[in-house]
This record gives C-alpha cells, sequence and structure tokens, in this order.
C-alpha cells in the first residue's frame, strides 16, 4: 500500500510554534510527522501554507512558511521537493517521500501576479485562491454573499495555467467555484471536499459541481473532516467510504484521490487520526472494491494526474 495525501495544515503549527519540529515531533503535536509518512509509505505529501487570519494578507508569512518548509521538511533524509514531472518521477523510482507546496488562499499575494511568480519559482505548485472568506480574488465557501471571482481573480487563474500551478476550488463559493472552472483551461482540482448530497455542509460538492470535476478531467480529494463526513457526534471510515461510493457512482473512480486535512482539525473519524491509520481506510476499501480501484484511490489516481499536470523540464 502506497499513499498519496493532497492536503495537511503542518505548516501552520510550524509557523504558529516555533519549538515544534517535523521530524522527532514531541507527541501530541502534529498528525503528519516526518516518521509517520516513512512508517506508512506515504509516496506523496502535499503541505498546505495556510495563513491563520492574525498573520493574514502580507506576503511575509507566505515566505516564512516556505522557508520553514525548506528548513524543517525538505531538509529531511527521504524528503523530496516536487517541482516538475521529472521530480516526480525519480521521487517514484528511488522511494523517497515527495512534497508539494500549495498556497491555501492568496491574500498574501495582494493581487499581484509578480509575488504568484515569485512563490512558483520557490516551489509552489498548486493554490486555492481562498480559504472560507473573501478576498482580493474570490468569494469563499462561508462568504454570506456568495460572490464570484474578482476580475483580479481570473488573471490569477489564468496566470496559474500559464505556469503549470493546480488550481485548488476546494474554499471556494458555488459561484466561484463555476468562475474558476469556466476561466481555467487546465483541469482543477477540490482537494478536501466530500459530498453535499450525503453531508450537507457548505464546504461540500453538490453533484453538478462532482460531475463537472469528473468532465474536466480534475480530481477530488475525500477528506477525513468528520463535520463534512457525517452528522453524527461518532463518525466512522465506514461513513467516509460512502463519500467515495458516491463519487464512484457518478462515474469517478478514476479521479478520486486523499486529502486527509491533518494538522487542520481537532476532531477525528474514529481510528482515522494520522498517517498510519490511513491502512485502515486501504483495508476497509478492499472489502467493497477490486485492488485496482483501490489503489487508485489511495496513490495511483493522484500520481497519473500529476504526472500530466506538472511543469516538464525543457
Amino acid at each position: 500500500m502506497r499513499i498519496v495525501d493532497f492536503h495537511c495544515d503542518v505548516l501552520c503549527k510550524l509557523l504558529l510554534d516555533e519549538q515544534l519540529t517535523f521530524e522527532q515531533s514531541k507527541p501530541g503535536a502534529l498528525d503528519v510527522t516526518y516518521e509517520r509518512l516513512r512508517d506508512s509509505n506515504t509516496q506523496l505529501q502535499t503541505f498546505a501554507i495556510y495563513i491563520p487570519q492574525l498573520l493574514n494578507g502580507r506576503l511575509e508569512p507566505i515566505l516564512e512558511s516556505i522557508d520553514l518548509f525548506k528548513q524543517r521538511i525538505q531538509s529531511c533524509e527521504h524528503m523530496e521537493l516536487i517541482r516538475t514531472a521529472e521530480d516526480l518521477e525519480r521521487c517514484v523510482n528511488e522511494g523517497k517521500t515527495g512534497a508539494l507546496l500549495s498556497l491555501e488562499g492568496v491574500d498574501g499575494l495582494q493581487g499581484r501576479l509578480s509575488l504568484l511568480r515569485i512563490v512558483h519559482e520557490l516551489g509552489v505548485r498548486a493554490a486555492g485562491l481562498t480559504w472560507n472568506h473573501a478576498n482580493w480574488a474570490a468569494d469563499g465557501a462561508l462568504e454570506p454573499r456568495g460572490s464570484g471571482l474578482t476580475g483580479k481573480g481570473r488573471a490569477f487563474v489564468e496566470e496559474c495555467n500559464k505556469l503549470d500551478i493546480i488550481v485548488d476550488v476546494s474554499h471556494l463559493s458555488e459561484r466561484a467555484f463555476w468562475d474558476t472552472t469556466e476561466v481555467s483551461a487546465r483541469p482543477v482540482i477540490a482537494s478536501h471536499s466530500n459530498c453535499r448530497s450525503l453531508c450537507d455542509h457548505t464546504r461540500n460538492l453538490t453533484d453538478e459541481q462532482i460531475h463537472a470535476l469528473i468532465d474536466s478531467g480534475g480530481m477530488i480529494g475525500v477528506t477525513y473532516v468528520p463535520w463534512f463526513v457525517a452528522n453524527t457526534e461518532t463518525v466512522t471510515i465506514s461513513q467516509l467510504i460512502s463519500h467515495i461510493e458516491h463519487i464512484c457512482a457518478l462515474g469517478g473512480s478514476s479521479q478520486l484521490m486523499l486529502g486527509s486535512d491533518f494538522d487542520g482539525i481537532d476532531r477525528y473519524i474514529a481510528d482515522l487520526q494520522q498517517p498510519l491509520d490511513v491502512s485502515k481506510l486501504h483495508d476497509e476499501l478492499l472489502k467493497h472494491y477490486s485492488p485496482a480501484v483501490v489503489e487508485g484511490i489511495m496513490s495511483k489516481n493522484a500520481l497519473d494526474f500529476l504526472r500530466r499536470q506538472l511543469p516538464r523540464v525543457k
């Protein structure tokens, strides 16, 4: 079993607590650690650059987060920053753990495409326009007015396409989601969202949105956030699998991936609290699907998508 996880918030915790380390982290501090990624056979982990409200709106915390990534995560033995499709292939062939940098909210870029190009040079390969609020680019999922992309937001998506930066729609309002899929000439992803028809949360995707992602060649990362899975006091792996089953029924079995949101949550699905627990999800999936389909969900679908979407060395 190999794992690709398209979303975790380790960098935010490192940004807020300078005493934390990614390697040999103190118990209870981080869900995702270097040792857990290695021991769980995680082939690739996406690290979100999420800037909390107190620090948001400036470029400096984004740059500090990238520096933290390079100093504390990329510096670990067998960790490799993935910038290109060639990096990905080398990482897979050499048995290393790949690390992808994603920007979760572009507030700190201040509407300037030059700053997007700078963070691209520093290794960012995916970007979501906003978190749950409104900013200069778009309205988020919890913004009451529910508007779409701004003019600068549209230009941002177009520039991401030019740079081969993958656009992430997980936190967008519905109108901004549809604006993004209209503007983007490349497939987009929902890195950590589930099905609204099964759990009525505004961060989840409607069936129409799921169909749009499937039809355009995009990807959907099912997430372990309990309140995106079910409205029950205890949430189980079986309930998470119901979301996978629903996306498969809509024709998306080859476009499913995982987006845990580890280190971004303070409540967990039962028996699914850190990377080593993902083996339990794998084993439960094998009761429902063929080994080939399960391998796709766990890692292969996401790796194939990245092979198509990451830039290639010219």
